[in-house]
Order: structure tokens, then sequence, then C-alpha cells
């Protein structure tokens, strides 16, 4: 077991909310010594330093990075290649650089070519998260009871790797690690596609006409209300998830497309038993979901979200990067 704090000084580039989370709960665990910041916006720089999340916070990344044993980027993952080419030189011997991206064949192709070998690469993924952004957002509590997922690329020091599941394991994350390849399949179906899925259903709504889309906004059911918080989430995130993971994505919208078009065959013949039959397994999965404990994670700061209760089986959880 590793004694705390785990790391001497963590550098977080990119303090939304995961970053800001992150800063958060290391803090309040005593897991890191100190927590330096790297942002390109000055307000963020300053709102960070006011609301304690980082000691230090820097606009040049290079100049972040310097003395940390850990290097966390948590920026959009299509600034990985330009971020890991400026830091790349700048790194500590012997530290650990890692991610939470949610996508990771794109990061190891993008950030790898750029990291030296005194250096230890262990991107990570922890599955966590609400359609807010920026530093307020975070709370200490995003990531108890989710997982954490390490791809650590072939031949990555097994000591490094623990080290980071511990720093996970520490702010209340499950720890798994798989193949980048399995992880962004995997992915694929349980984040990205639901995200597609919210964000199609809302563009929908919106291209009703005025008073049809006032009646929706007024007349929302759980579901729908739902759907517009999760394609409320980061849409210059979101962007780049669906860029970097096209290959698994196009495939489970291949599959939905092909199961949308038989329930659409279904309706239209009046088959009730196999409408019935198709709802049946899927109930199946969701019990399957909540007995993993993966029904819902809440913004402690807002109290009606909070409720320990099983949430409604039609209604989708929280955005979940």
């Amino acid at each position: 077991m590793f004694e705390r704090p785990i790391f001497e000084r963590m550098c977080l580039i990119g303090i939304g909310l995961i970053g800001s989370s992150l800063s958060l709960a290391v803090q309040r665990h005593g897991l890191v010594g100190e927590v330096v910041g790297c942002a390109r916006s000055e307000a963020t720089r300053q709102t960070a330093l006011d609301l304690g999340l980082c000691s230090a916070v820097h606009a040049d990344p290079a100049q972040a990075v310097g003395g940390c044993d850990l290097v966390m980027i948590c920026s959009p993952v299509g600034t990985y290649a330009e971020i890991a080419e400026r830091i790349g030189p700048h790194l500590r011997e012997g530290s650990i650089l890692s991610d939470v991206g949610s996508v990771k064949q794109a990061v190891i192709r993008d950030v790898g070519p750029f990291v030296p070998d005194h250096v230890h690469f262990v991107p990570g993924h922890p599955i966590a998260g609400t359609e807010k952004s920026g530093p307020e957002a975070g709370f200490a509590e995003l990531f108890e009871d989710r997982w954490a997922i390490l791809t650590p690329p072939p031949g990555t020091d097994a000591d490094a790797v623990q080290r980071l599941a511990a720093l996970w394991q520490g702010v209340g994350s499950m720890v798994d690690t798989m193949d980048a390849r399995h992880h962004d399949r995997v992915l694929a179906m349980t984040s990205h596609l639901p995200h597609l899925i919210a964000y199609t259903i809302v563009s929908t709504a919106a291209d009703l006409e005025n008073h049809e889309q006032q009646e929706v906004a007024k007349f929302s059911a759980g579901g729908f209300r739902d759907f517009t918080r999760i394609a409320a989430s980061d849409p210059v995130m979101w962007r780049d998830i669906f860029l970097n993971n096209r290959e698994a994505v196009l495939d489970v919208l291949q599959r939905f497309n092909e199961d949308i078009t038989a329930l659409q065959r279904a309706i239209r013949w009046g088959e009730g038993e196999v409408l019935e039959d198709e709802f049946r397994r899927t109930r199946a999965l969701r019990q399957g979901v909540i007995e993993a404990h993966q029904a819902g994670s809440f913004d402690p700061r807002e109290p009606e979200k909070a409720s320990k209760a099983e949430p409604d089986p039609g209604k989708p959880g929280p955005r979940e990067s």
C-alpha cells in the first residue's frame, strides 16, 4: 500500500469539470502534496486560484509541468498532440504522464511519440461526469463508486501503473485495466452512442415549428428532459470524441440503426409480442446496471439530484465522458 501523499506535485493541464474535481478530491484525501494547473483562459486561471484548486496556474503547459511527478491532461482530446509536443522535453525524469480522455487509441497515437523514454505513459479514463463544465463545476465526490480505466501500452512500468491506480482508488474509484482498442469499443456503446442519440433527439426537437418547440419545452417528460441535459454537454469535447473514435462509433451506430429498423417494422405491422419481448430483454439489462452500482452519479451540491432512490428506468443517467 502506498504512503500518502502518493505524488509530490501534480499538474492539471485543463481545469474543467474533471480537472477541478480531481484537484478537490486529491486534496481532500491527502493524495498529492501540491497541485498546479495550466489553462489558456486568464479567467479560468484566476478562478482556479480563487477556488483553491491550484497553488499556481500557468498559461504555458511547458512551464506548468516543471518539477511534477504526475501530469494529467484534462483538456479536449483534439488538443493532446499539441500539448504533448510542448511538454515532452520538460517532463521530469521518472514522472507519470496520464489523461482523462474518453478515447484511448487516439491518445496513444497522438501523445505517445512525444513521451521521453524516462517518462511513464499511462493513459486513463475516469467514467464519471455531469453536463456542466468549467472550474466551478467540480466537486470532490465525482469519482466515488465510479470506474477509472487505465490503458497502459505494452511494456509500461508496472509500478507506475500501480501508483496511478492507487490515486484513483484514493478518490473513491474502482480501477480496471484493459487494451485501448477494447476500451474504445466498449465506451462507444456505453457512452458515445447514447450521447449521439441525445444530441440527435434534441436537434430534431429544435427543428420543430416555434409553437411546437414551446410545447415540447413546457410538457417535457423525464426522458426528454434528461436527453436535453445530456445534449448540453461540452460540444468541443464531444466533437473530439466522435472524430477520434469514429470506427467504433460507426460500428455501434450501424447496429443501432438495424435495431431501430426492426422496431419500426414491428410498430408498423402491430407486432405487439415483438415489442414486448424486446422491452423485457432491455429491462433485464437495466437491472444488471443497477446491480453493478452504475445506475447514476449525483452532484451532492444539488439536493434534488442527490437522492439515493433508484432512478426512473426510462431516464438516462448523468453525462459520463
